[in-house]
């Protein structure tokens, strides 16, 4: 294989491996797979490209992310050949101006990329989008994430307690990545509200940090499960934050068949939310609650949406049993200082 790559020798012991790529940073913390010249070219096999195919140029080390140094990485968190062509739409959407990938690391907040996958390629791969999706025991699921955090990680320079400097952190941020659930949905796919045609593979990337539960095991409406759904976002961030962070909403089955039995589309439920999450301005000033922080007095008197128009994602996914949605809150605030989704097609 033609290669740019340093080839290094080692001894067979896959701990002195482990060891050496720990010693050189190379790592986040948790063993890797060795990157083999026959592991790698397999990988970049899959992709139909050569290896030396620039992807993009990495923030914020400006490193430039070739298709061989993004398959180093994939082999490195253990992914499957087939898996590459997320990684490699997964690489080009952070690296989009409007995510802002430099600001992503740099802001002490606690997010990182978190991967939502649509289209034909989640069942190729084997994906999870049911029980547990945002949580371990799917080997595509956490491979394709921790990949792309070992390409910002090794290829971008982004590293903890140097240019990644999140007072924080989140675990997310090892990995983060699941498919959404649209063989059982009534509700269009993510990618598809967001531009691509219906059967396209996707992958959507939001700059986002942990998981805030919604409970509601009562809620028989879609109306009562709505209000539900707006109390828990509104205390997003801070109560005081209005326009605050970005949220992406995970639907759970459960609670889904409420508004599908109901005849909810998800354009209706976004319009609930948004008309439910506006907030009286007094609420907000400094002061109000007996909460310091807040806006300014000029507030009073006027609505504030907890949200900017679009602010708000939904995808389904989760197990059959259970009344347990999620948010998913984020740093997409938009402007110069925050980070807006981005989705890109999954090429074969």
């Amino acid at each position: 294989m033609t290669t740019s790559s340093e080839f290094i020798e080692v001894a067979d012991r896959l701990e002195d491996i482990i060891d050496l790529y720990e010693s050189r940073h190379w790592t986040d913390g948790l063993p890797i797979v060795p990157p083999t010249v026959e592991r790698v070219e397999a990988m970049i096999k899959a992709t139909g490209r050569a290896g030396s195919d620039v992807v993009a140029v990495l923030a914020p080390g400006h490193g430039a992310a070739t298709v061989e140094k993004i398959a180093i990485n994939a082999v490195m968190a253990g992914c499957k050949p087939e898996y590459l062509p997320v990684v490699l739409a997964a690489v080009e959407a952070v690296l989009e101006e409007s995510f802002a990938m430099h600001g992503v690391l740099a802001t002490t907040m606690f997010v990182g990329p978190v991967v939502i996958v649509n289209g034909p390629i989640r069942r190729r791969i084997g994906m999870n989008a049911k029980g547990n999706a945002l949580g371990q025991g799917n080997r595509a699921n956490a491979a394709i994430g921790r990949a792309l955090q070992l390409v910002i990680r090794n290829i971008g320079e982004g590293r903890p307690q140097e240019v990644d400097r999140a007072t924080l952190g989140n675990p997310g941020k090892l990995t983060y990545c699941f498919a959404e659930d649209e063989e059982g949905s009534s509700w269009e796919p993510l990618s598809v509200e967001r531009g691509l045609a219906p059967g396209q593979s996707a992958v959507t990337v939001f700059a986002g940090y942990g998981l805030q539960g919604v409970v509601d095991q009562k809620s028989r409406d879609p109306e009562s499960l709505s209000r539900s759904y707006a109390e828990s976002l509104k205390a997003l961030s801070n109560v005081k934050h209005a326009p605050a962070c970005d949220a992406l909403l995970v639907v759970c089955p459960e609670h889904h068949r409420t508004f599908r039995n109901a005849g909810w589309s998800k354009a209706r439920l976004y319009e609930e939310l948004y008309r439910l999450c506006e907030i009286p301005g007094s609420d907000l000033v400094a002061g109000a609650k007996g909460i310091a922080g807040g806006g300014p007095a000029s507030l009073a008197g006027k609505t504030v949406n907890k949200f900017r128009p679009g602010g708000i994602m939904i995808v389904r996914a989760g197990g059959d049993a259970g009344m347990f949605s999620g948010i998913i809150g984020g740093w997409s605030v938009g402007g110069p200082r925050g980070s807006l989704p981005v989705t890109k097609e999954v090429k074969p």
